[in-house]
């Protein structure tokens, strides 16, 4: 492996590689020299950049929960337009369609990662956490607009649709879910809670 080659934003690569190897081989197969191989860098790139390993780890999973962000304002930003359940169904879909089921199995399998995430101050699991509250945050954004009921409890409907969505997305052996199978999931989730003409 030649190790004069240059990286732009050796961060962001190895993320993105760590990222490819995930979804494509799963988190077995993640270790520090498959994303440096996938990088297409010497192994030591890593190291310069991260303490170790799980250091490594615990920067990426933080790194995409800090992604949400934009997910939850445009979330939020769709209040009071399409419908609540195409919304959530489309929002759900974006999340797990993307590395997030993969990043879940991830923490899940490796206690050094999670360890690592506690000390960063992430309680639960990384990312499933982050995304009850992005659902919660927009669905307070439609009680204000009248569209949920005001005594729906969000804080219960929001794990819930992002537990029924991670169970949905989560076999990597048949592929995602259809559309119709989210929008059904969703619609019987949140039907007793809204108040849409």
């Amino acid at each position: 492996m030649p190790t004069g080659v240059a990286l732009r934003d050796a961060r962001e690569q190895l993320f993105e590689a760590a990222e490819r190897v995930l979804l494509r081989d799963g988190p077995s197969a993640l270790t520090s020299r498959a994303v440096t191989t996938e990088a297409g860098c010497a192994k030591g790139v890593l190291h310069r950049h991260f303490a170790d390993f799980d250091a490594f780890l615990a920067e990426l999973v933080l790194d995409r929960v800090a992604r949400l962000d934009r997910q939850a304002a445009a979330l939020r930003g769709q209040a009071g337009a399409g419908t609540v359940a195409g919304n959530l169904a489309a929002a759900l879909t974006d999340l797990f369609e993307s590395v997030a089921v993969a990043i879940v199995a991830l923490v899940i399998s490796r206690d050094g990662l999670r360890a690592r995430l506690r000390e960063a101050g992430t309680g639960g699991v990384p990312l499933l956490n982050e995304a009850a509250g992005m659902i919660a945050s927009y669905l307070r954004a439609e009680q204000e607009r009248g569209r949920v009921a005001a005594d729906a409890d969000v804080d219960v409907l929001a794990p819930t649709l992002v537990g029924a969505g991670h169970l949905l997305f989560a076999d990597r052996e048949s592929g995602p879910p259809d559309t119709a199978t989210v929008a059904r999931t969703v619609t019987a989730v949140v039907a007793g809670s809204l108040r849409e003409p």
